[in-house]
């Protein structure tokens, strides 16, 4: 599996969620609600289909997307990989690549981005791991540490989010900032 990385675009999470930004439960899914129907728009403009492959975020991104109407002439597949396994026998990820880089990876991101992308023979393909919390962080990769990778027009564009840097948040937190990132990353990555 080749791995592209390349990034003119500021994707960075900084630049995509604001420290203003509410982070109630409640603002975060009427800001991802309102992204998806503009994801959703683009996307049919543009007639791409979109696929998603999430770990952490448990099918939170394909759910939004999804509730659009219209999202079916867009929306390709959607695969919660919580497990390794899945994401080496549904994705198509080297269980040495993971091992190698760790499940919750910039590497491991990109290719379940491009893995998802080429099982559907979709456009646009997401990939999302990471660890939401209240458990599961250590030193190295602390609750918060979010991996999002965008891959289009064979190129990929990957993030950490860093959340933990947000201060002290809620599983249900880390979860909806990523998704409304991920919508965000993609549409400015469509409008490029």
């Amino acid at each position: 599996m080749e791995i592209d990385v390349k990034s003119s675009l500021d994707l960075s999470r900084a630049s995509l969620i604001p420290t203003d930004w509410d982070l109630s439960p409640e603002a975060l899914s009427l800001a991802i609600g309102s992204l998806s129907c503009e994801l959703v728009k683009r996307l049919g403009e543009l007639k791409i289909k979109v696929s998603c492959a999430e770990s952490c975020t448990g099918g939170l991104l394909a759910s939004y997307v999804t509730s659009v109407p219209g999202a079916s002439a867009v929306f390709e597949l959607g695969a919660v990989t919580y497990s390794e396994r899945m994401k080496s026998e549904l994705l198509g990820i080297p269980g040495q690549l993971i091992e190698d880089y760790n499940v919750v990876s910039d590497t491991v991101a990109m290719a379940m981005a491009i893995g998802v992308r080429l099982l559907a023979g979709a456009d646009i393909g997401i990939g999302i791991t990471g660890i939401a919390g209240p458990d599961g962080g250590s030193a190295e990769r602390p609750v918060g540490t979010v991996f999002v990778s965008i891959n289009y027009n064979n190129q990929s564009f990957t993030e950490n989010l860093r959340l933990y840097e947000l201060g002290s948040l809620t599983r249900e937190q880390c979860r909806l900032l990523t998704v409304a990132y991920a919508v965000k990353a993609a549409l400015i990555i469509l409008k490029g």
